[in-house]
């Protein structure tokens, strides 16, 4: 239990980072960091990565609800699917792009545009999949955790009725067994039909 709380917490601070990280370069994007020579690249970079780290910081409080439903959810089932982990990071990233645009007044510029969306959705599929990397795939209890498990003892049915060939014979198949029977009737019946002879 205990490793499964410290797992589910690195992976959820680790998302964060990553979403965080993510969001801001969409803002300065790479292309711009590469562009930059090489004695102003160590301090745009640092604050980049300060800009990585308060958003960060930002997407926690916001996502850290969510984010508590999604991983109980994950860890109750045992989903270890990737694809559970990016839905779930796309859909509270969906959720802060709506708390965003909700947010916002009348006559301001507004988020709702394209480029916003997909930088909310590609940090949701950032966070979702170093979530998954971290804590998901791991999710549910296993053979190396200090909970308890939840392996259930499968228990051989038990007859209702003893078998039907008891005796030492060899066992007939049920067509064989019908063909018996038929000659047997069939004997009977031609015996008592016959003449007795004197």
């Amino acid at each position: 239990m205990f490793k499964m709380l410290v797992r589910v917490t690195i992976g959820f601070i680790l998302a964060c980072i990553a979403a965080g990280l993510v969001t801001v370069l969409f803002v300065t994007t790479p292309a711009e960091l590469m562009a930059l020579p090489s004695e102003a690249l160590p301090e745009k970079a640092s604050q980049t990565l300060v800009w990585g780290l308060l958003a960060a910081t930002h997407a926690a409080i916001f996502a850290a609800a969510f984010t508590l439903i999604a991983a109980g959810i994950g860890e109750w089932q045992k989903i270890r699917s990737l694809g559970y982990y990016l839905i779930a990071g796309v859909g509270i990233a969906a959720l802060g792009f709506y708390a965003q645009y909700a947010s916002e007044v009348a006559g301001q510029p507004t988020i709702y545009n394209s480029y916003a969306m997909t930088a909310f959705a590609t940090a949701g599929l950032f966070a979702g999949f170093v979530y998954w990397l971290v804590a998901g795939r791991h999710s549910g209890p296993d053979a190396t955790s200090d909970g308890p498990t939840t392996k259930r003892k499968v228990e051989t049915p038990k007859p209702i009725a003893p078998p039907i060939n008891t005796t030492s014979t060899p066992r007939m198949t049920v067509a064989d067994r019908t063909a018996a029977k038929m000659a047997a009737s069939l004997k009977m019946a031609t015996a008592s039909t016959e003449p007795t002879r004197a």
